[in-house]
């Protein structure tokens, strides 16, 4: 059943547009609450949300509609996505709701649903929570109930804190450790900064003042130059830059050199691998990931087994396969022995043990040589199939013929946002511009908005 209100990661638009209108938001509650009741699913929805100054507004609305489905919503406030998850999974809520939009600028918005196993829900499930909230939208009570009074329940931190700290590498001290947190004016800014310093490291977070309307600006996994340079000025050992919601961490080496999630999954590869601890035939990777990583892997002796752009599928693969590491290059990594889900402090605090064990971060991506790669964004004002564009067709052809094994090329649609993403990555960068530009040009001709 395709669906229309979901994408990749959960609902995303613009609060008090459609689909995050209140007639919509409440129908979101409603239905996760119906879906519950259907299931004889028992216990309290737990809610949180990132910094945004429509979050509030937007869980509050939430929880109506979870109330009036017979569900008892829960409020943790401020807190990170993986927190929600892992809080769910942990203590046995019966699903969870997240405010963020993650990676996205202040005022956009979106609601990420979590099940009880702490992961998001199967697609065929969102898809028939979707046709329930697209018959209930229709019918929302043109007075409606009081609404839900939410305070937040500050003992579910420390819970999670705990989690976290239990989960660092043994015999790993940090008390030597200087690190630059970056924490993207978002919900990592009172987590991250907590969880290093309680396990010894020298802290020094910038971005950390949320004020509703600076979550990603010019900061964070987005934008991590303000984070190297820091790095750099005060002789920290490794920076981090986290996402809005703290599902991804990007890393600095001392030197300054960003290390993203490609380079995250290397190092991690390596070091697992040394100790025993690598399961499984491959490490898990999307179809964004660098070629440079699937060469290093191969010397490595290991596999990159690549999946379609989503966390979910990651994990998927992940579970079906028997791996125990995967990720992204924007930086969702998933350490399975700890968590089903991409949690940008796990990936953080573990990186940090595995520089304290082994050394530089610079050493622990030695040898990793990144192909050149572009990204170009094409905003669309429809997502017909690609291969349905007879011009986008035949030059994709034309391209893939002539990169052959020297190179890759990835078309597809945003599952958020309307955006068309073209990328190319070759031996050289005149290639990877040649193709970017001509296949970026012929989707605005085909589709652009």
């Amino acid at each position: 059943m395709a669906k229309h209100i979901f994408g990749t990661d959960g609902v995303r638009g613009i609060p008090g547009e459609y689909p995050l209108d209140d007639a919509t938001i409440y129908a979101i509650g409603r239905a996760l609450g119906g879906y519950l009741r259907s299931t004889g699913a028992t216990g309290q929805v737990l809610l949180g949300m990132d910094t945004r100054e429509s979050g509030t507004l937007i869980a509050v609305t939430l929880a109506r509609g979870l109330a009036d489905a017979g569900s008892l919503p829960l409020f943790a406030g401020v807190i990170t996505t993986p927190g929600v998850a892992c809080l769910v999974r942990e203590r046995a809520f019966a699903a969870g709701m997240v405010v963020s939009a993650s990676h996205n600028p202040w005022h956009d918005n979106g609601i990420k649903l979590i099940s009880s196993s702490g992961m998001k829900f199967p697609d065929e499930i969102e898809a028939r929570i979707e046709k329930e909230i697209l018959v209930l939208r229709k019918n929302v009570p043109a007075t409606p109930a009081a609404a839900v009074a939410l305070s937040a329940e500050r003992e579910l931190d420390l819970a999670y804190l705990a989690f976290l700290r239990g989960r660092a590498i043994p015999g790993a001290s940090l008390e030597q450790l200087r690190v630059v947190l970056d924490c993207a004016n978002g919900a990592a800014g009172e987590y991250a900064p907590a969880l290093f310093r309680s396990l010894g490291a020298e802290v020094i977070s910038i971005h950390d003042r949320p004020d509703g309307r600076n979550i990603n600006a010019g900061c964070g996994a987005l934008h991590p130059e303000a984070m190297q340079k820091k790095v750099v000025d005060t002789g920290a050992h490794l920076g981090v830059a986290f996402d809005g919601d703290a599902d991804r961490a990007v890393f600095s080496t001392a030197s300054g050199k960003l290390v993203n999630g490609d380079g995250a999954l290397l190092a991690f590869a390596r070091y697992f691998k040394s100790i025993g601890q690598l399961k499984g035939p491959a490490v898990v990777g999307t179809t964004m990931a660098n070629l440079g990583l699937e060469r290093a892997l191969a010397k490595e002796g290991l596999k990159l087994a690549r999946v379609p752009v989503g966390d979910r599928y990651v994990l998927e693969e992940m579970l079906r396969s028997g791996v125990n590491l995967g990720g992204e290059q924007s930086g969702h990594i998933i350490l399975l022995d700890d968590s089903t889900t991409g949690d940008g402090l796990l990936t953080a605090l573990k990186m940090a043990c595995v520089v304290a064990l082994r050394g530089p971060l610079e050493s622990l991506v030695e040898g990793f040589q990144v192909f050149p790669q572009a990204i170009v964004n094409v905003k669309v004002r429809e997502k017909p199939p690609l291969e349905s564009l007879p011009e986008v067709a035949r030059l994709l052809a034309e391209a893939e013929r002539a990169l052959g094994d020297s190179g890759r090329i990835v078309l597809r649609y945003s599952g958020t946002e309307p955006l068309a993403r073209v990328m190319v990555e070759a031996e050289t960068q005149a290639d990877v511009d040649r193709w970017a530009s001509a296949l970026a040009t012929a989707l605005r001709a085909a589709v652009g908005a």
